[in-house]
């Protein structure tokens, strides 16, 4: 069984991507780009998950994807990216994917990508505020290298099934906003962070989940988080029945 398919776009044609990869595995892709993080680390968590195939996208090739038709055969797309700049034709091709039911998990520091597209932060379900608007809000806040209790709110979800309440040692966010539309999965009492740190819901036809945990190796190394990752994508790659 091939546990990982890692490949550059760059480098290897999709042909043989496809003709490579294990059809009876769950098929990733894997956005990363602009911002920095322990590569080796994140990526040999990917590693673990038994049964998945992963290739890697580097923005901005992630987005020249969107408009390619290249990602029809991935089973779900997991964002751990921090872009901003995307153009209209990318943005329509982003929408017509969720449209077509491709499920999306978003680790992290995603929640701040595209700050100048308001359609985002309906997808994603939240938005991490770094510019404030017109002096009317406030910016979010980091703190690297603490403590967060974590509590698990829907134990019976498929996300999160089988996860305990834990503790995990990350980076917390505060003052990031999260729709009310969305179903909260992971919550914390850290005072340094906004209350509500995992969720999931439907946008158009597709499965999102959202982990705000995810920030170097103490993160990617608990079992915890490593489950929940996983059984996220297995819960999204379902996003052709969404009820």
């Amino acid at each position: 069984m091939i546990k990982k398919m890692m490949c550059c776009f760059l480098l290897i044609p999709l042909m043989s991507l496809m003709l490579s990869c294990d059809t009876k595995a769950t098929r990733v892709l894997v956005v990363t780009g602009g911002h920095d993080f322990q590569e080796d680390a994140f990526y040999a968590m990917f590693d673990s998950f038994a049964d998945i195939t992963y290739d890697i996208a580097v923005q901005p090739k992630a987005n020249v994807l969107y408009t390619t038709g290249d990602l029809d055969p991935y089973d779900a797309l997991v964002f751990y990216d921090m872009y901003q700049e995307i153009t209209a034709e990318q943005k329509a091709a982003f929408l017509d994917i969720l449209k077509q039911g491709k499920g999306m998990v978003f680790l992290h520091h995603a929640l701040v990508s595209y700050q100048d597209w308001d359609e985002y932060e309906q997808i994603i379900g939240g938005r991490y505020i770094e510019k404030t608007d017109s002096g009317q809000t406030d910016a979010s806040t980091y703190q690297h290298d603490v403590d967060i209790p974590v509590k698990v709110m829907e134990t019976s979800h498929p996300v999160t099934r089988g996860v305990n309440d834990f503790e995990i040692h990350d980076e917390v966010y505060g003052g990031f906003r999260v729709s009310e539309t969305v179903h909260p999965l992971l919550s914390t009492n850290h005072p340094q962070s906004s209350k509500m740190i995992g969720w999931y819901h439907i946008y158009k036809n597709s499965r999102i989940v959202y982990i705000q945990l995810g920030h170097d190796h103490h993160a990617y190394q608990n079992p915890n988080y490593q489950k929940l990752v996983r059984q996220a994508i297995d819960w999204v790659k379902a996003s052709s029945s969404v009820n």
